[in-house]
């Protein structure tokens, strides 16, 4: 049954794989059919075809290895200084640049020359470029919010999980049971007890447990809790001591290995799983996009702990890159999870919510062959033809993409020798989940 399930939860992380794939390209698709570009192909994955079908100009189908896709665009690359695309070099770098260019214009038909990519202004490019990895954000957010709205997330609360019996000053970690010396908690002294919900502090209501516990931590002396208990309300009256306690951000997130002197009260509160409001998981799905930003920005910051990971005795960080295969394995460790079925789907859905996210985040940087250099050079071309303008220059025309060609292939050796590192890490010490 293990074996089932794990063959079930791969199989089904490669189906969301293979859409959000087709929906990224079906943006391309999409726009560059508005804006009267010819596309001969739309593909979905690389390698052998399994199935295509032709409709109207454009052939549709399915390749063998599901690592990405791609749609053929006639004319992405403007021709040569003499309007030529069969021009060789001698030079590396010159061929490069030319088997960029002529492999741009190989189906090239009467009458497409008005429908070359390159031809259309650089807004309705960028348009054309940013719509494939607009439409991985769009299904990332719209599956997220729909999981943290209907489903929810785990949520401390206001209801009492456990009273501490004392008060341990939490910087030193010395131990779990209580000293002799050490001061009765607050919440202990007060009555509080497992069951009761906290409504009120102070007089004044408290709904959620971040509200509670600023309230605690900004208190030390006197204060009253609004209790109920057994379907009835009371109040406690409890003196909160000065302790301790693990620090906060200003996004109320607990900052582990930081202590700060703050009001304690000393109770553990329940962790439920609670659907979000709307506002909650937006502001929750900026973090996940914030947190995304970063952890790209921290790539290459991970590499020597992924080849310890892959290549020594290293341990591989929760927070370490994954690639298709390390989160496929992920997949199938999610479908033998022992939690409730829908636990399972939330848990899965998200998955497929973050690797969405990632692919709109890794295509928008601006380097070739990425999506998001060639709206870097869409843009640098509408900067130059504005410049022109604005001085009374001739017009520099369109912006050789191709250029930069070899610095495409420069990136794109380090991407595919990145994503091996990754595939060997995921293979032979992948991330685990709890």
């Amino acid at each position: 049954m293990t074996m089932l399930l794990t063959v079930l939860g791969i199989a089904l992380f490669a189906v969301g794989l293979l859409f959000s794939i087709a929906w990224h390209e079906l943006g391309h698709l999409s726009t560059a059919k508005l804006f009267g570009i010819r596309v001969p192909q739309y593909m979905v994955g690389f390698g052998p075809t399994l199935w295509s079908r032709r409709k109207g100009e454009t052939e549709y189908g399915i390749k063998a290895i599901p690592m990405g896709g791609y749609i053929r665009m006639i004319g992405m690359f403007p021709p040569g200084e003499d309007g030529r695309i069969e021009a060789r070099s001698t030079s590396p770098w010159r061929g490069m640049i030319e088997d960029a260019r002529t492999a741009a214009y190989e189906e090239l038909q009467p009458g497409d020359e008005k429908r070359l990519f390159y031809t259309r202004k650089p807004w309705k490019r960028v348009i054309v470029m940013f719509a494939g990895p607009f439409m991985n954000l769009i299904l990332a957010v719209a599956i997220f919010l729909g999981v943290a709205m209907s489903f929810g997330f785990a949520t401390e609360t206001t209801t009492v999980a456990g009273v501490q019996k004392c008060a341990i000053d939490q910087s030193l970690k010395r131990r779990d049971t209580c000293a002799a010396s050490d001061p009765v908690s607050p919440a202990q002294a007060a009555g509080l007890r497992v069951g009761d919900k906290i409504t009120g502090f102070n007089g004044k209501p408290v709904g959620d447990w971040d509200t509670l516990s600023d309230r605690i931590r900004a208190t030390i002396g006197p204060a009253t809790l609004t209790i109920e208990r057994g379907g009835a309300e009371r109040t406690l009256p409890v003196d909160l001591i000065k302790n301790m306690v693990v620090a906060k951000n200003s996004d109320g997130e607990v900052i582990p290995d930081d202590f700060v002197p703050a009001g304690y009260l000393g109770f553990q509160p329940k962790t439920e799983i609670l659907p979000l409001s709307f506002t909650a998981s937006v502001d929750r799905m900026g973090t996940m996009i914030e947190d995304g930003v970063q952890s790209i920005i921290a790539l290459p910051a991970k590499v020597p702990d992924l080849w310890s990971a892959a290549f020594g005795d290293g341990e591989r960080k929760d927070d370490s890159p994954v690639g298709v295969v390390g989160a496929a394995r992920i997949s199938g460790e999610v479908m033998n999870l022992d939690i409730p079925s829908q636990n399972i789907i939330a848990t899965f859905l998200l998955l497929v919510s973050g690797f969405n996210l990632s692919l709109f985040l890794f295509n928008m940087l601006p380097l070739l062959p990425l999506d998001g250099g060639h709206i870097a050079g869409a843009l640098w071309e509408s900067v130059r033809r504005r410049t022109a303008r604005i001085f009374r220059r001739p017009d520099p025309g369109p912006f050789d993409v191709a250029r930069l060609m070899p610095v495409a292939y420069v990136v794109a050796g380090i991407f595919i020798c990145f994503t091996l590192l990754v595939l060997v890490a995921d293979i032979v010490n992948p991330v685990k989940i709890s």
